[in-house]
């Protein structure tokens, strides 16, 4: 297939060079395939399937495409050109590995984000400082100026001295009912633009930027950001006199994501079975995605890659799903689209959403049902986790929705979401999840990557094979 974007591997991965020279990325992992595997109770006993599988698995050309996906492109926001150029690069790979591969395209709603950029370098540049833009602000437009903290939009401390707050860039701890009068107070005192600052999450979790609602013809572009961003920002405001930012907002509008599907054909013929592997490659604003789903979507490229030399009976489809994050858009608009004799077909979907995390505390793998009963795919999965060892370290099936095995399961196919997270709940993630932090230096495990992909390999197999 010809290059859809004109950003090959070769191309994004140069790109990459002088991100990841800087960045401390996770060790690789090594373990021979009867070793006892990070945190497994027991040692594997392997079939001759799952060694092939095993074999064939490397977590340095997994960790390859997420410096691309996470790094290099960075946030994927579904229908904007970043998701694009993700979907493109994911096909081309998928091509590479001789799948037949499509990408499927479906209408989402038009996007507001913005940019921050630190003109005196006095921020950390770790991490991502993207944000959302309120669609009722000023769009398309930059501005530059000091930033001036004034406390809680609800009850905000101006400056004596009126001076002090034209042409500045106004920070606040929002509130939504205050929203309007407060950016109308801002934008009469002279202010160029708001940054409201979230209330903090309840730990573990940490507030994600976001796009203001509430507001109509605002003078002034006016954004919403992380409690990441938050942080470092009156941190920084603490120790420097002056912390000059520029803030640039745009809307996206019309706007058309993609879901990419790649199909081998299986030794059963056209009619015959089909086994799905899939994850979804899309990101919330403000976030690189490199465990949300950045795990879940090289975890399906590398399986596809040893599937690629392997013959099955099923027919094999792997599937990155694009707006996710929106509603599960993608993978309903896909499921929407099958007919019931194909939907007849499917033995098994393996949905793999958040596989990666390096979370000390996130030591279960979970099995995520929708109807909370097992199926082909979590049944598989667990004796896949029993034969490698790590049995002790499954729970579920669980019910839960919330991730594309959802829109499989709505109509009758067995399907699953499988993840690392805390052992309490699987509410209980990661403090980067959907947080600029979600990078790979911050928030991925190879060892836990590793042990997922020969989770869901073996249990891929299993299934596939008949």
């Amino acid at each position: 297939m010809t290059d859809r974007s004109g950003l090959s591997r070769r191309g994004l991965l140069a790109g990459v060079a002088g991100v990841t020279a800087a960045t401390a990325l996770p060790a690789v992992p090594a373990w021979g395939a009867d070793d006892l595997r990070p945190g497994a109770v027991n040692r594997p006993n392997l079939d001759r399937y799952d060694r092939q599988i095993v074999s064939g698995l490397s977590s340095e050309r997994a960790l390859e495409h997420l410096e691309v996906l996470s790094e290099r492109i960075g946030p994927r926001i579904g229908g904007t050109a970043s998701e694009k150029r993700a979907a493109d690069y994911i096909a081309d790979q998928l091509d590479r590995f001789g799948y037949r591969t499509r990408l499927e395209p479906f209408p989402v709603a038009d996007k507001f984000l913005a940019q921050i950029t630190d003109v005196r370098g006095l921020l950390p540049d770790d991490l991502c400082w993207q944000a959302g833009a309120a669609p009722g602000g000023k769009l398309d437009v930059t501005v530059e100026g000091p930033v001036r903290d004034v406390g809680p939009a609800t009850a905000p401390v101006w400056p004596a001295d009126p001076a002090v707050v034209k042409g500045a860039i106004v920070i606040a701890d929002d509130t939504a009912a205050a929203r309007p009068a407060f950016v109308a107070e801002a934008a009469a005192r002279g202010a160029v633009g708001v940054i409201l600052l979230p209330a903090d999450g309840v730990f573990p979790r940490r507030a994600s930027a976001f796009s203001p609602s509430g507001l109509t013809d605002a003078p002034i572009p006016v954004v919403g950001v992380a409690q990441v961003q938050k942080r470092l920002i009156r941190e920084a405001l603490a120790v420097v006199s002056s912390l000059p930012l520029r803030i640039s907002t745009a809307a996206h509008r019309g706007l058309i994501s993609n879901n990419v599907i790649g199909e081998r054909r299986g030794l059963s013929g056209p009619a015959g079975p089909i086994v799905m592997v899939s994850g979804h490659y899309d990101t919330v604003t403000g976030a690189p995605g490199a465990n949300d789903d950045g795990s879940g979507t090289v975890l399906t490229m590398e399986l596809a890659r040893v599937f690629s030399r392997i013959p099955t009976d099923a027919t094999l489809r792997f599937a990155l799903w694009g707006s996710e994050e929106q509603g599960l858009i993608g993978s309903r608009y896909h499921v929407k689209q099958l007919a019931q004799d194909q939907r007849d077909r499917y033995r098994a979907v393996f949905q793999n959403d958040m596989v990666a995390t390096s979370w000390d505390p996130a030591v279960t793998y979970w099995l995520l049902s929708f109807t909370g009963l097992a199926n082909a795919a979590t049944d598989s999965v667990r004796a896949a986790g029993q034969r490698l060892g790590y049995d002790a370290q499954l729970v579920g099936p669980v019910q839960r929705g919330a991730s594309d095995h959802q829109s499989f399961q709505e109509v009758g196919i067995a399907s699953a979401n499988f993840s690392w997270r805390g052992e309490l709940a699987p509410s209980f993630l990661e403090p980067p999840y959907h947080s600029p932090e979600d990078t790979i230096a911050k928030n991925v495990s190879l060892e836990r990557l590793q042990v997922s992909m020969e989770l869901i390999g073996c249990a891929t197999y299993a299934v596939a094979r008949g």
